[in-house]
């Protein structure tokens, strides 16, 4: 590890690069009819919807008068909910809690709290969830929002002739992102620094701008060969460009000045571009790649300049981009938990700059809804894309290595199914140095896969959603929910599937909680055939769980040959029960089966 890296990051990730203050924004109505139920372990609130919000915040006290303070957690960078309802398992049963909500209009403007509201978590219970599919009833197609993209380590990393914990880095890295294509149905790849040093794309010599792309020819070569296209982030700054070269991010050194000149920045941007739709031809560049300006330019931490300098680099790289061909795609602002969204719109609208979708991240949390604030700016239909997202934003956490990463996961890409046109996972693979390479196997990645390219439970929940068939299905959740969700799919052929994961935003539960354990009865209605096999995979403490597996091998930081020999072959993707034929009574099939917390249950039925 980096010390020096991971202690500069440490001391400046929540310092903001400014305030834009330019945005204009719409302050909300307190949200109408708030309720609480009280359950096993939880309370749940639900309200009415507030026309303009992108999401909820939602405070707890221990009286109606309050004082009331907020739910987020210490590792979550936006506490807020996109939708109305929140389930609270912070809390200790038969201790009355109180909640009020307001309503977020942008990022910076929440409007006043809702009426206060009680509830007093049960100690226990029957702790029963019924779920109903119609397998005749579809609702829409299949939404799959994490198709669009997937996050990387910079892409330089793929020329890697170095090893960590023994594995190849550079052959590893290409096969997990070849994995998330084949398996995964992923379309594209973000990453970092694609302008970096390493990739040599720029240099002054007497002066006099040179390019040089043949680094980035082989970095999206390679990515082309695994069927991928990029997405094109532009930065950081090459040093000989930069207005500050000591200013630098991560254990590579990513420099973070804004440019010395913002004409030849605009020179390099047009000739990178230009240099690819000569290389890759206009229609492949123009229909399946895009131009991101920038990573994270509200934080300290990766833009030394002021906000005023990035929307001048948005206003020039756009302009650059576009001066190629008007069909290409650039947006931004690429920014940390939800910032500077509806001051580059609001902006963009005075200077005439391209903004051809709207890009953000967030960890911790579903993603907010930026819908209203595009209609607000008449720009409804816009693209929003979450080219970062993930459990966590923080190096080396450890909270999405095990099942409740995988429950997680599907909580947010349900979510944001219909609402989100991209919500890309940070990152694909554990072989990632920002600041400083894997120390360990099981170190607290960000990636789907482990270093050695084992599937982590994340990995085998968005394979399951995956597997879901091309029509969403009505899907019913009652009874003690608490965090118990579903989503289900059928296929042309006639398989049917169910998603039922149990899982909790508390990330102090993340490594189980009993009191959340339920007990859910499964109904699929609508069935046309007689006569199905059943197949139930189930990820959980046990199953479909690598690090599991290694803990009960004795764990340490690397595995042996003979132990890489066995955690391949037990990484598989498990069944609660052996595959089964099944006889549905008049269209109906009825399954029991308990769902811990966290956990995921997949279900299918395919007819015989």
């Amino acid at each position: 590890m980096t010390e020096s890296a991971l202690t500069d990051w440490r001391d400046r990730i929540y310092k903001r690069s400014g305030e834009a203050g330019m945005a204009v924004g719409v302050a909300p109505d307190a949200p109408a009819g708030p309720r609480a139920s009280a359950g096993a372990g939880h309370v749940t609130l639900e309200w009415e919807p507030v026309e303009g919000a992108i999401g909820y915040l939602v405070h707890r006290g221990a009286s109606a008068g309050g004082p009331f303070l907020t739910t987020k957690q210490p590792d979550v960078d936006v506490p807020a909910v996109p939708g109305t309802r929140f389930v609270d398992t912070a809390v200790t049963p038969g201790e009355t809690v109180h909640y009020v909500v307001a309503a977020l209009g942008t990022m910076d403007l929440a409007g006043p709290f809702s009426a206060p509201v009680a509830a007093t978590p049960r100690e226990g219970g029957d702790a029963a969830v019924a779920v109903r599919v119609n397998a005749a009833e579809v609702t829409r197609p299949l939404p799959r929002p994490w198709r669009a993209m997937i996050g990387s380590e910079h892409l330089s990393h793929l020329l890697s002739e170095g090893e960590t914990g023994g594995r190849p880095i550079g052959p590893e890295l290409a096969e997990a992102l070849r994995l998330t294509h084949d398996e995964l149905g992923v379309r594209a790849v973000r990453a970092h620094a694609i302008l970096g040093d390493d990739l040599g794309v720029y240099r002054e010599v007497d002066g006099v701008p040179a390019h040089d792309f043949t680094g980035v020819d082989r970095v999206y070569d390679l990515l082309m060969g695994l069927g991928l296209r990029p997405v094109v982030e532009l930065g950081y700054m090459p040093r000989d460009l930069a207005a500050d070269p000591s200013k630098t991010v991560f254990g590579y050194r990513a420099i973070i000045s804004p440019p010395k000149d913002y004409g030849r920045w605009g020179d390099l941007v047009q000739a990178l571009v230009r240099h690819l739709v000569d290389r890759y031809g206009l229609r492949e560049v123009a229909g399946n790649w895009s131009f991101e300006v920038w990573n994270e330019a509200n934080l300290e931490v990766f833009w030394s300049g002021t906000p005023e300098e990035y929307f001048r680099l948005y206003d020039v790289t756009a302009a650059a981009v576009k001066s190629v061909d008007p069909g290409l795609r650039v947006g931004g602002p690429s920014s940390a938990a939800n910032g500077w969204v509806e001051e580059l719109v609001a902006h963009t609208a005075g200077s005439g700059a391209a903004l051809d979708f709207v890009s953000t991240h967030t960890y911790g949390n579903a993603p907010l809804d930026w819908r209203p604030v595009l209609a607000r700016h008449g720009m409804a239909g816009t693209p929003i894309w979450w080219t970062e997202w993930g459990p966590t934003p923080t190096h080396f956490h450890g909270i999405g290595d095990g099942p409740f990463g995988a429950a997680f996961l599907l909580h947010g890409m349900k979510s944001a199914a219909g609402r989100v046109d991209a919500l890309s996972h940070w990152v694909a693979s554990d072989h990632f140095e920002e600041l400083g390479r894997p120390p360990r196997l099981f170190h607290g990645g960000f990636g789907l896969l482990t270093v050695g390219n084992l599937r982590k439970p994340r990995y085998f929940a968005l394979a399951l959603a995956e597997r879901l068939g091309d029509h969403e299905l009505a899907a019913d959740v009652t009874g003690d929910v608490a965090g118990v969700e579903a989503w289900a799919a059928r296929h042309d052929d006639g398989r049917v599937g169910v998603l039922v994961w149990n899982g909790t935003l508390n990330q102090a539960q993340a490594g189980g909680a009993p009191i959340l354990e339920r007990r859910v009865t499964l109904t699929l209605d609508g069935l046309p055939r007689d006569r199905y096999e059943l197949t139930h995979h189930r990820v959980d403490a046990g199953r479909s769980d690598i690090q599991g597996v290694w803990a009960a091998l004795g764990g340490g930081d690397w595995p042996d040959a003979a132990q890489w020999n066995e955690l391949h072959a037990r990484n598989t993707l498990d069944h609660l029960h052996p595959p089964a034929p099944a006889h549905p009574t008049s269209g109906t099939l009825t399954l029991t089966f308990d769902l811990p917390m966290p956990a995921v249950s997949y279900i299918e039925l395919r007819p015989l």
